[in-house]
C-alpha cells in the first residue's frame, strides 16, 4: 500500500498542491512552517478521519476561506482507491471513498494504514491516560470497524448518562431511567476492555522483542493494560457509584478512564526513567504498531516520521531506517545535509517553501 499522489486545497498554508511520491522514501525539507508537517497531517487525516494536532477542524483550513479539500490516490496490490475529505470551517466534514460518502468513520478505517511519529510522541510516556487511550483507540480503529463502532456507541452512552446525571438534581424521578443507560454503557464498555486488553497483550510482546534489540539487551520493556474497572464488575461499580456521580454530574468508572504504562527493567519509565529511555519505548512501541498492522490485515502501512530523526541519536536513527523495510515512508527535516543525508540516494527528495512542493529528485 502506497500513496501515489495527495492533492491540497486550501489545508493550512497550502493554496493548492499536486505531489506525487515514490513508492519508498520521501524527503521532504525546508525551513519550519513552510507545510512540511501539513503535508503529513493531510496524510494522517486519510488514514484516520481526524488530525493528530488539533480537535478543531475549522483550524485546518486556510485563513479567508470556508473550505478545505484533501485527496488521496492509494495504490493496493489490485486496485487504486480515492479517498477525499472535504473540511468546513463551521460544519462537519464530508469523506467519500471512490465517490462513495462515508457516512460512519467505521467505514472510513481501513482504507489507508499510517503510523505517525513525531517529537511530541513522548507523550505517549510522559503525558497524560488520555493521550495513550488516544494512541490505543486510533491503532484499535484502523485493525478493527467492529471496535471502531463499540467506541463510537460507547461514548454516545457515556455523553447521555453524563447529561442525565446532571439534570437528575432538578427532577429526581429521572433517576429511574438511570439502569438502562448502564446497561449500554457495559454491553460496550466491556467489548472495549476485552479488545484493549488483546492488543496491549500483543504490543507488548512485539516491542518487548523491539526493545532488546536497541538497547543491545541491556533493557527489559513491558507495556501493561490498566483498566479503570474489570470487566466482571464493571456494572456492579455503576450501581455502587451512582450517588456519587450524581453528586460529581459524571461517570466516574469506565474504560474512559483506562490507561497504559511502560516499564524498563520493572520500573515505570514516566516517574524514573531517562528522556533516552522514554524515546526508545516510543520507538519501541511505533515499530510495533508497524508489525501489528502487517500481521493483522496483511498490508504495510504509510510511514510518517515528522522531524523525528533529528530527536534520535545515531544508534536509533539507524535501527530506525533499516527496520522500516519497503514501507512508503515521508520524512520531514530542515536540510537534508544532517542527519538525513546518508538516506539520500535512491529517494524522492521535494524541497518545500511558503506551501509549495518542488521535486528536487
Amino acid at each position: 500500500m502506497y500513496i501515489r499522489e495527495l492533492s491540497l486545497l486550501n489545508f493550512r498554508n497550502i493554496d493548492s498542491a499536486t505531489v506525487s511520491f515514490g513508492k519508498n522514501i520521501n524527503i521532504l525539507y525546508g525551513d519550519n512552517a513552510q507545510g512540511k508537517t501539513n503535508l503529513l497531517e493531510a496524510i494522517y487525516i486519510c488514514s484516520t478521519g481526524r488530525s493528530q494536532k488539533t480537535n478543531i477542524e475549522g483550524q485546518l483550513v486556510k485563513f479567508g476561506y470556508d473550505e478545505a479539500h484533501i485527496r488521496a490516490f492509494v495504490c493496493k496490490e489490485l486496485s487504486t482507491d480515492r479517498i477525499d475529505v472535504h473540511i468546513k470551517k463551521d460544519n462537519k466534514k464530508g469523506m467519500a471513498i471512490n465517490g462513495l460518502t462515508v457516512r460512519k468513520m467505521s467505514e472510513f478505517f481501513g482504507n489507508l494504514y499510517s503510523v505517525i511519529f513525531s517529537p511530541e510522541d513522548l507523550r505517549l510516556v510522559k503525558g497524560g491516560p488520555s493521550e495513550r487511550r488516544k494512541f490505543i483507540d486510533i491503532e484499535l480503529c484502523q485493525l478493527n470497524k467492529v471496535y471502531c463502532h463499540h467506541l463510537q456507541q460507547y461514548y454516545k452512552v457515556l455523553k447521555q448518562r453524563n447529561n442525565l446525571l446532571k439534570n437528575i438534581h432538578k427532577n429526581r424521578d429521572l433517576a429511574d431511567t438511570i439502569s438502562v443507560w448502564d446497561e449500554q454503557l457495559v454491553l460496550y464498555g466491556e467489548r472495549i476492555i476485552e479488545k484493549r486488553r488483546d492488543f496491549i497483550s500483543k504490543l507488548n510482546e512485539i516491542s518487548q522483542k523491539i526493545h532488546s534489540e536497541i538497547t543491545g539487551k541491556k533493557e527489559v520493556l513491558s507495556i501493561e493494560y490498566k483498566p479503570n474497572v474489570d470487566q466482571d464488575i464493571f456494572f456492579d461499580k455503576l450501581v455502587n457509584n451512582r450517588e456519587r456521580d450524581q453528586i460529581l454530574g459524571i461517570t466516574s468508572c469506565g474504560p474512559h478512564k483506562d490507561d497504559m504504562l511502560f516499564y524498563i527493567n520493572g520500573n515505570d519509565i514516566k516517574y524514573y526513567g531517562s528522556q533516552g529511555q522514554q524515546r526508545t519505548a516510543s520507538l519501541s512501541a511505533k515499530l510495533a504498531e508497524i508489525s501489528l498492522i502487517e500481521s493483522e490485515t496483511g498490508n504495510s502501512p504509510v510511514l510518517l516520521l515528522d522531524d523525528v530523526l533529528s530527536e534520535l541519536d545515531e544508534s536509533r536513527q539507524t535501527y530506525l531506517m533499516d527496520n522500516i523495510g519497503k514501507l512508503q515512508t515521508f520524512i520531514t527535516c530542515t536540510g537534508i545535509e544532517d542527519s538525513i543525508g546518508k538516506y539520500v540516494k535512491g529517494s524522492a527528495v521535494f524541497y518545500v517553501q511558503n506551501g509549495e512542493f518542488k521535486n528536487i529528485y
